[in-house]
């Protein structure tokens, strides 16, 4: 199923965008991961609410899968500005889901 690849490219990046948010607030300097903590959250979000659509087999989805690559894409940015280990596997995961939302698209 087309939604399949995209479906676990969500999953998984609202699994990171979480446990990056949390592991955040364990930093020394919490106040500097602010953004970062909004912008995760922000992100497991709208991957969270495009997920269940797809899971509908709606069809009207293209421009929530578009929104959801300008969050994901800013949340890749925001996390790759730090060292953390949660922060940068998240960057990651956020990249990995830009991509299936852009070949869905394709």
């Amino acid at each position: 199923m087309k939604n399949d690849t995209l479906i676990h490219a969500l999953g998984n990046c609202i699994n990171h965008c979480n446990y990056c948010a949390d592991a955040c607030l364990d930093e020394k300097n919490v106040q500097m991961m602010v953004d970062c903590i909004r912008t995760d959250r922000v992100c497991a979000e709208v991957c969270s609410t495009l997920n269940q659509l797809l899971a509908t087999n709606y069809k009207d989805v293209n421009d929530l899968i578009k929104y959801c690559i300008k969050v994901c894409e800013d949340c890749a940015a925001e996390c790759g500005r730090h060292e953390a280990k949660h922060c940068k596997d998240c960057a990651k995961a956020c990249q990995e889901c830009v991509s299936a939302c852009k070949a869905y698209l394709a």
